[in-house]
């Protein structure tokens, strides 16, 4: 694999996602990553002072504006090989959850930052995972050649919800679910596929201190998944170890 681009590494799934890839025998070649203030990303930047291989890039992915900047930075990166695989992990949860306590500007901010955002950027970043496909004729498709993988939650599962409440987080991650079928549709004739991937309940800041999974755990189980995906996979929406789940 040539290049992975994931968002959102400064700590959490992102950053133990960055691990993973880069314990890897073949790590990628460049494995970029991107945080909203490299000066404050402190691992990230010990990691990629020990690993040639690994790029970080500050961006905010709320400021679309940017991306087209984002995008020269990462074909300066990449080059005539093109991105082969996308990996949208940004993402926040508001404290707002049940619906007595809903507030408006919870509800869009998430939005913004766990939907709008992976679909704005997947657009920008096309042309590089079309090259990526256009490169490598002969290769299947699946990550070895242009692979989008956004990062889902169940709790974006309809057919899961048996508990109601986190309104802002579950409509953003069902809405970026239908993007994602979205995504594997119109891309096909590109040969690019697209997943959504839920990592499972894991101890993050989000997760809280009594989800079963660690971030390497579910880390080390989500690259395996990834590195596994087939034209089979695209449009479908699974769990860290390759498990389907239902919309």
């Amino acid at each position: 694999m040539n290049s992975v681009l994931i968002t959102g590494c400064n700590r959490g799934l992102g950053l133990g996602l960055i691990q993973s890839f880069l314990k890897l025998p073949a790590p990628p070649r460049h494995l970029i990553a991107t945080c909203r203030n490299i000066q404050q990303a402190e691992e990230l930047n010990s990691l990629a002072q020990q690993h040639p291989n690994l790029h970080v890039l500050q961006i905010d992915l709320k400021d679309i504006e940017k991306y087209d900047q984002f995008v020269a930075q990462v074909e300066s990166i990449v080059q005539d090989n093109g991105l082969n695989v996308l990996l949208n992990n940004a993402g926040i949860s508001p404290k707002s959850t049940r619906l007595g306590f809903v507030k408006s500007d919870d509800l869009v901010d998430t939005f913004v930052t766990n939907t709008v955002a992976p679909i704005m950027l997947t657009k920008a970043l096309v042309p590089l995972l079309k090259k990526a496909a256009e490169v490598n004729p002969a290769v299947p498709i699946g990550p070895q050649k242009a692979c989008i993988v956004n990062m889902s939650s169940i709790l974006g599962s309809v057919g899961a919800n048996t508990d109601g409440g986190l309104y802002a987080y579950r409509t953003s991650k069902s809405a970026l679910n239908a993007a994602t079928k979205s995504m594997s549709i119109d891309l096909k004739p590109n040969r690019i596929m697209a997943v959504a991937l839920h990592p499972g309940w894991v101890r993050t800041d989000m997760g809280g201190s009594k989800a079963p999974l660690s971030v390497e755990q579910s880390c080390i189980k989500m690259v395996q998944t990834i590195l596994q995906l087939n034209e089979n996979h695209s449009g479908k929406f699974i769990q860290y170890d390759g498990k389907e789940l239902v919309w």
